[in-house]
């Protein structure tokens, strides 16, 4: 199941959205010209026309190559298209035209962060706390890349710093509800996630985690309930018609569960939990080859996946390979997700 963290800048970067006033005429100044430019990308962004942005900023670049607030805002829409390595491109680009350019610095750190960038991520953000050391944001991002690193403490205290500064932030309270879901502190997980609820009753991405949380403890109608709350306030949306899917193979109904877990790929190519789950269904239909296939799919696209290695153990053993099989038993013991118990099932 794939529980997507919720990015307190809509997963999206910043934009520096300018304010100027004054009127174009023949006779604008270099930086009239520039500004209008601007602000001209900026109001096709927010109407989601990103070629018409594009060609607005590189009208400013083309006036000046080293305007900052143009690369950063063109690194923007890169980053919205998932064009992670030209989004970098750019915001290494306003960031050496402009020393300190603080939204910048987190623009790249996101970046890095899709990359998988970790290190170079928490660089910037280092930065960041030197030049804006209270902004809600550094402690969030922290929290982000420290939790796809797999450091959950860590992640709770940048959270929980971020939660000082803004403490009915219902994004934030999710992502700690997230965490104690990660490590397998269900109340603590539940408590947060309700209470990010009656702060805001459509934060989809907390009945998303309420239904895995409920799945994992076996209460299947509960789970179903939550996930269809969160599809009916995001119709369609790929992780959560996968963590349905999953669910599916849970309650036995295997036609059911590929329906879903097809459409979110359809949706979605390149969510790894997809995959898994969908090697899951294969286990479950005995098919071993397909479900080595797509377990060794999602785990080479994402190493983030829960259990991974645990299923394709799984798969290996139905496969009569009980060396692989014990290979990836142990990595999933090594990351505490299974029990000594079951890894002696390899050595039978």
């Amino acid at each position: 199941m794939k529980i997507p963290l919720t990015h307190f800048f809509g997963r999206e970067c910043a934009f520096s959205l300018l304010v100027f006033f004054g009127l174009f005429g023949c006779g604008d100044s270099t930086e009239t010209r520039l500004q209008r430019f601007l602000l001209q990308g900026n109001d096709q962004v927010t109407k989601g026309n990103d070629a018409q942005a594009i060609g607005y900023y590189r009208a400013a670049l083309q006036l000046d190559s080293c305007f900052a607030d143009a690369w950063n805002n063109l690194g923007t829409v890169y980053y919205r298209q998932q064009k992670y390595e030209e989004a970098l491109d750019s915001y290494n680009r306003a960031i050496d035209c402009r020393e300190g350019y603080t939204e910048a610095f987190l623009n790249r750190a996101n970046t890095y962060y899709e990359l998988k960038q970790f290190y170079s991520a928490l660089q910037d953000l280092d930065k960041v706390a030197q030049l804006a050391p209270d902004t809600v944001l550094l402690h969030f991002s922290r929290g982000l890349i420290y939790t796809r690193m797999r450091e959950y403490m860590q992640a709770l205290s940048s959270f929980r710093k971020a939660l000082e500064k803004d403490p009915d932030n219902a994004e934030i309270i999710i992502n700690v509800g997230t965490l104690y879901y990660y490590r397998g502190d269900y109340d603590s997980a539940r408590l947060h996630l309700n209470r990010a609820l009656r702060i805001d009753s459509t934060e989809a991405n907390a009945y998303n985690t309420l239904s895995l949380l409920e799945a994992q403890q076996g209460n299947y109608p509960q789970a179903m309930a939550h996930i269809q709350k969160a599809l009916t306030l995001e119709p369609g949306d790929p992780y959560f018609l996968n963590n349905r899917g999953y669910i599916f193979l849970l309650l036995g109904d295997l036609s059911k569960a590929l329906e879903d877990i097809n459409q979110s790929i359809m949706v979605d190519p390149y969510n790894a939990w997809a995959y898994r789950n969908k090697g899951i269904y294969y286990i479950k239909n005995g098919d071993a080859p397909n479900a080595i296939r797509l377990l060794t799919q999602a785990l080479e696209m994402s190493d983030f996946i829960e259990k991974g290695h645990y299923y394709l153990g799984e798969a290996y053993l139905l496969s009569g390979d009980k060396q692989k099989a014990c290979e990836e038993l142990r990595l999933a013991y090594e990351r505490h997700e299974i029990s000594e118990e079951i890894l002696r099932r390899c050595r039978e």
